[in-house]
């Protein structure tokens, strides 16, 4: 019998998940699985629960949250024999979306048990972590603009998760009106850029912005490569219209956008930039380093997750099933 915990994070989503993860025990237990549920309650950090579970050779850990919860677990299981398994039960759980899960809203009161169950199907998989001035990042890590919206939202009381989308919509208009973007050197190689910039995002996955936005489309979570879009302007109307280019998906082309792959990084300002970090608040100095560890989080893939997050041909599974 496989052993895993599940690590579950009550102050994730729009409404408390935790009479409904009952189930999602259930159906893991009845795949076979001995289950221990770790509640993250105050004072202890879910990367703390993901380490005790990798102490307890747990076989994987599934993470019941939003992509604030499942960035860190991720983080603290990468280069562990302990595979991750999510279970959507956050706000906009981007990284459950690319994977074709369903994430647990009013309409969707079963999606805990429906990931469980498709977990407990699914194989195992090797996928990259970025790393942000030494710190992981399972989705993205940007600066400017959307770092100064996160860290004036974030965090949020669970009445404001329940408008979602439109709620960071609003505050993000809200921030924008005043933001003249940010002066910024970026290097890769022997590739340097300099200019202003309304904000500058390192992707490992497709979709940004709650998942409303394909901001990089040719991004895939095992390619040992980060996805960097350099987003320029300097006033609100440049923000609208570069808002409209990624709803349109003619960024990547677009002029003053700046669009490359790479291993590494370096941003460098005159000032602290605001940054978040898959969907979380953070602040760092004017030197900022993106690095990647290739390969190294042992992922559970749900059955049916779309061919296209991953490279082909999809030489890297393991061969284990969950």
């Amino acid at each position: 019998m496989k052993n895993a915990h599940l690590i579950y994070n009550p102050l994730a989503g729009r409404f408390p998940a935790g009479p409904f993860l009952d189930r999602a025990v259930k159906v893991l237990e009845g795949e076979g699985w001995s289950v221990q549920v770790d509640q993250c309650l105050p004072g202890k950090e879910l990367a703390d629960l993901a380490r005790d579970a990798v102490a307890a050779k747990a076989d994987a850990v599934f993470v019941a949250g939003g992509d604030g919860s499942v960035g860190p677990v991720a983080g603290a299981l990468a280069g562990t024999s302990t595979a991750m398994g999510v279970i959507p039960t956050g706000t906009a759980n981007v990284f459950a979306t690319e994977l074709g899960l369903q994430r647990m809203d009013w309409s969707h009161w079963f999606a805990a048990e429906e990931a469980a169950a498709r977990l407990a199907r699914g194989q195992v998989r090797l996928v990259d972590i970025g790393e942000c001035n030494g710190k992981p990042f399972l989705l993205w890590a940007g600066v400017g603009l959307d770092g100064k919206v996160v860290n004036s939202i974030e965090p949020r009381e669970r009445w404001e998760k329940t408008f979602g989308v439109l709620n960071y919509g609003i505050l993000a208009l809200w921030e924008s009106l005043d933001w003249t973007g940010m002066e910024l050197r970026v290097k890769s190689g022997e590739r340097t850029w300099e200019g202003r910039y309304l904000a500058a995002v390192a992707s490992n996955i497709r979709s940004y912005a709650g998942g409303v936005m394909e901001l990089a489309p040719s991004a895939m979570v095992d390619d040992g490569q980060i996805d960097f879009h350099l987003i320029g302007g300097g006033s609100l109307i440049d923000a609208v219209v570069r808002v409209v280019q990624v709803l349109l998906g003619m960024h990547v082309d677009a002029p003053g956008v700046v669009s490359f792959q790479a291993a590494e990084a370096t941003f460098e300002s005159a000032y602290p930039l605001p940054v978040q970090i898959d969907g979380e608040p953070a602040q760092v100095g004017p030197f900022v380093k993106f690095t990647t560890r290739s390969r190294t989080l042992r992922l559970l893939v749900p059955e049916g997750t779309p061919a296209r997050v991953f490279s082909p041909p999809n030489t890297d599974v393991t061969g284990e099933s969950a």
